[in-house]
């Protein structure tokens, strides 16, 4: 389970909608569906064609956006946005989206993603002359976006973008205009719908689906959309990339019912899950999976094994995912909270226990000892993505190599650390096949850093120094 990394940035959430009188409304319902991407925070600002209005705070949707302050929100277009702490990054400055006011008019900025070279970017920007607010590598886009030396937004915008390096999917509104861009790699997911006339912007297509809005097309990478009274038009602001999506959207991050670049989130999990048992020999009378996000490789690999699908482990649903609580020693406490075997269904069995990733080990094993101490008689561990043995620069900081128990030690190493009776995990092929997106050279359109430590991108010396301070 991801719950097992010390410290992740930037896995978060977008939403956007342009020319609907609901616009507050439809966002809080879209930042809502958009809640498993993070509970640290959550914001929105909304445009009533005149001026721009910003609302956020720490905590959950439903706390930031109570049903009275709803009442007051109006506004015919919003962007908004659900994170979790970064490293060196909580607090309330940091929730987003973030508003810059000027003589010239505001500027509401939203992002998914890191840029790696955003420190560079600060350096130069400081000994101009900036004066940064947050320690957010997002307000960066707005210092550029300032300085752009054009008088038309979408060019300030566009030569912006272009001195970023790394992963993003931003929407920029003004009181007039939003301007949605997505990286010239593609690693971070964006989706267009529409809602009669009104369009919706969102990471995640379930989003659209809870506001009622039609899928129109996933966003291309390098893709700058703009959206104002004439209505949308779209272009290119850098040269079209092979596209990275993100593997871990597909893995863990996303909800089952969401289509990431056209594939649907819970059918990949389960050929995953499929492809996992199709490359492992055990002989076992129960298959489980770790709620929520390995339930459907759980399901996959219990058709492919021909073994029956148990609920082995029940989660506690008043807890949140514990990989976005805020320190380690909330976290550990969390796993217990969350999750509880069942007894009747694994004592004196051989189990099968299929989650979807391990990273520093803390959590499996905790299951593991949950698992046997419920009466299992073995516990086989398999997981249904390859190890990951290196750090990721774009927007998930698994920290330093020496924090991902895969890249120093041996499966069998780790398997002894857990306690498993075996540990199975899924080959890079296995993976790719099992997510199924069309051939695009060798990754399939898929980033793999994490587990093959080959980049779709330069990344920056003080990317890597920084990630280790962590």
């Amino acid at each position: 389970m991801l719950a097992e990394i010390k410290g992740l940035n930037e896995e978060c959430g977008v939403f956007g909608v342009w020319g609907h009188p609901d616009a507050a409304q439809i966002t809080y319902y879209g930042l809502h569906s958009l809640q498993h991407r993070g509970q640290e925070g959550a914001g929105m600002v909304l445009s009533d064609g005149g001026k721009l209005r910003g609302v956020k705070g720490e905590g959950l949707v439903t706390e930031v956006f109570p049903a009275e302050k709803m009442q007051d929100l109006s506004g015919i277009a919003a962007i908004g946005h659900v994170r979790y702490a970064t490293a060196g990054g909580g607090g309330y400055e940091n929730v987003q989206p973030f508003l810059f006011n000027s003589q010239s008019g505001g500027l509401a900025l939203a992002h998914n993603g890191n840029l790696v070279n955003a420190k560079q970017l600060k350096g130069q920007l400081e000994a101009q002359g900036s004066i940064f607010q947050t320690t957010s590598d997002t307000e960066v886009l707005a210092h550029l976006i300032r300085r752009g030396g054009f008088s038309d937004i979408k060019e300030r915008v566009k030569n912006a973008l272009g001195m970023l390096k790394g992963a993003y999917a931003f929407l920029i509104m003004t009181e007039t205009e939003m301007l949605v861009a997505v990286d010239p790699h593609g690693l971070r997911p964006l989706s267009l719908g529409k809602i009669g006339d009104a369009y919706v912007v969102a990471s995640e297509t379930c989003a659209l689906d809870i506001v009622g809005a039609e899928f129109v097309r996933d966003f291309e990478p390098g893709e700058l959309v703009i959206m104002n009274k004439d209505g949308i038009h779209s272009e290119r602001f850098a040269t079209s990339s092979q596209r990275s999506m993100c593997t871990m959207e597909y893995v863990y991050f996303s909800r089952p019912d969401s289509n990431i670049d056209g594939i649907n989130v819970h059918t990949a999990r389960k050929n995953l899950g499929k492809q996992l048992a199709m490359e492992t020999l055990i002989d076992a009378d129960v298959v489980t999976g770790v709620p929520d996000s390995s339930i459907s490789a759980a399901i996959g690999y219990a058709e492919a094994a021909g073994i029956p699908y148990e609920m082995g482990l029940i989660k506690n649903r008043y807890v949140g995912r514990t990989f976005i609580q805020p320190s380690q020693s909330l976290r550990e406490q969390g796993v217990k909270m969350k999750l509880a075997p069942v007894r009747g269904v694994v004592e004196g069995k051989r189990v099968v226990m299929v989650d979807d990733s391990i990273v520093r080990g803390t959590t499996s094993k905790r299951i593991v000892t949950m698992l046997k101490e419920a009466g299992a008689k073995e516990v086989h561990v398999c997981i249904s993505s390859p190890p990951i043995k290196n750090p990721c620069f774009y927007g998930i900081d698994t920290s330093s190599r020496d924090e991902l128990i895969a890249s120093e030690k041996s499966v069998e190493e780790i398997r002894k650390l857990i306690g498993a009776d075996s540990l199975t995990f899924l080959s890079v092929e296995g993976m790719v096949k099992g997510i199924g997106r069309p051939f695009a050279g060798e990754t399939h359109g898929q980033c793999l850093a994490c587990f093959t430590g080959q980049y779709p991108t330069e990344i920056y010396e003080q990317s890597v120094q920084d990630l280790q301070k962590c």
